[in-house]
C-alpha cells in the first residue's frame, strides 16, 4: 500500500478564530491506531509504520500534532499542555467519526497517549509506547539537577526560557536534523562528547554546529529536505512548548503515572537511548496490568526509524492478536 499525502482536519467550528487545524496521513480500513510524534519529529516519522499497519489491517492516522509540520501553531505557551495536545486528538476522531483507537506514540508523543489513557479512557482501546514509559512527568528541578542547576547544559531547563531557544534553532534547523536522525550509538562513546569539558552538557541545541555528528543517518537527502522544509513551515516554538507546559502538567494532572491502567499496553526500549532510559520502564507492570515489553538492543532513540522492521512485527502482532475480531 502506498502512503498518500496528508489532509488537513479542521478540529470544531470552522469559523472560530483560534480553531486548530492538523495535517494527518490517513490510511487503510479496519480499527484506528493513531500515532503521536515527539519532538523535532513530525507524522513523517512514522511513515515506515503507516503503510504496514494498514496492510495488516488497520486504518493508521498520524496527525502533525499543534505546532509542528503543516498544522496549526498557536503563539501562546499555554496552548501547549496536555490537555490541549490530548483534546486535539479527541476531535480528531470525532472529525473522522471514530469511536475509539489505539494510541502509539514516541519521545513527546508517549507522554501524549498515555495521556490519553488517563484523560480520555472511553476513547482508548490500548497504547504504545516507543522509549517512553508510562511515569509520572519529570519537572524541570529535576533535569536541572542532573547539571547541577546550569540551565545552559540541559535542553529541557535551557527551553524554559521564552524565545530564547526557537532563536538559536530556527537558525540552525539543517544542522539540528542531521544531527538528530541518527542511528544510535553506545552510551560510553554519547559520553565522550557529554562530558568534553569535564563537565556534563546535554544541550545539543544551544550551539547546533559544535555538537558531533555520531552514527548513521536515518534519513536520505530528500527526506531531509521533507524535515526541513517542515519545520521552516512551523518554526521550532511550538514543540518547545511542549516542554514549557512540564510543571503545569504536572501539577495539574497528577494521576498520570500513577493510576492503574487496565487496557492493553506495548512498551518499547532502546538500549542507546540517552534521554528515556530502558530502566525508566521498570516500574510499569505495578501500574499497568495487561503489559508486554520489548527491548530492542543497539540501537537509539529513533527506533521506529533504525529499526522499522523490528518495531513493525512486534506492533503488528500486538496488535492483530489484540484488538483484530477473529
Amino acid at each position: 500500500m502506498t502512503l498518500p499525502e496528508p489532509t488537513q482536519i479542521t478540529l470544531g467550528d470552522p469559523l472560530e478564530a483560534d480553531k486548530i487545524v492538523l495535517s494527518a496521513y490517513d490510511v487503510g480500513d479496519g480499527p484506528a491506531v493513531v500515532f503521536c510524534h515527539g519532538f523535532p519529529d513530525t507524522a513523517f516519522g512514522w511513515r515506515r509504520q503507516l503503510t504496514a499497519v494498514a496492510d495488516a489491517g488497520f486504518r493508521a492516522i498520524a496527525p502533525d500534532q499543534r505546532g509542528c509540520g503543516a498544522s496549526s501553531a498557536p503563539h501562546d505557551v499555554e496552548a501547549y499542555g496536555l490537555r490541549e495536545l490530548t483534546g486535539d486528538l479527541v476531535r480528531l476522531l470525532d472529525a473522522k467519526g471514530i469511536d475509539d483507537a489505539v494510541f502509539v506514540g514516541h519521545d513527546w508523543g508517549g507522554f501524549v497517549v498515555w495521556a490519553m489513557a488517563v484523560l480520555h479512557p472511553d476513547r482508548v482501546r490500548g497504547v504504545a509506547g516507543l522509549c517512553t514509559p508510562y511515569m509520572p512527568f519529570p519537572m524541570v528541578a529535576d533535569h536541572l539537577a542532573i547539571v547541577d542547576g546550569v540551565a545552559e547544559r540541559q535542553y529541557v531547563a535551557w527551553f524554559q526560557a521564552d524565545g530564547v531557544a526557537e532563536a538559536v534553532m530556527d537558525a540552525n534547523v539543517e544542522p539540528i536534523l542531521t544531527r538528530i536522525f541518527r542511528s544510535g550509538t553506545p552510551l560510553a562513546k554519547q559520553a565522550e562528547f557529554a562530558f568534553a569539558d569535564g563537565k556534563l552538557n546535554m544541550n545539543p541545541f544551544s550551539d547546533p554546529t559544535a555538537w558531533p555528528i555520531l552514527g548513521t543517518t536515518l534519513v536520505d537527502e530528500a527526506e531531509l529536505a521533507h524535515y526541513v522544509a517542515g519545520v521552516e513551515h512551523s518554526g521550532f516554538r511550538g514543540g518547545i512548548n511542549w516542554y514549557r507546559n512540564i510543571d503545569r502538567n504536572a501539577a495539574e494532572l497528577p494521576d498520570v503515572g500513577r493510576r492503574q491502567l487496565d487496557i492493553p499496553c506495548l512498551m518499547f526500549t532502546a538500549e542507546f537511548d540517552p534521554g528515556l532510559r530502558p530502566s525508566f520502564a521498570d516500574g510499569m507492570s505495578d501500574v499497568v496490568a495487561d503489559l508486554t515489553c520489548h527491548d530492542l538492543l543497539g540501537v537509539g532513540h529513533w527506533i521506529q526509524q533504525e529499526v522499522p522492521d523490528q518495531v513493525n512485527v512486534h506492533l503488528i502482532d500486538w496488535l492483530q492478536a489484540r484488538f483484530l475480531d477473529v
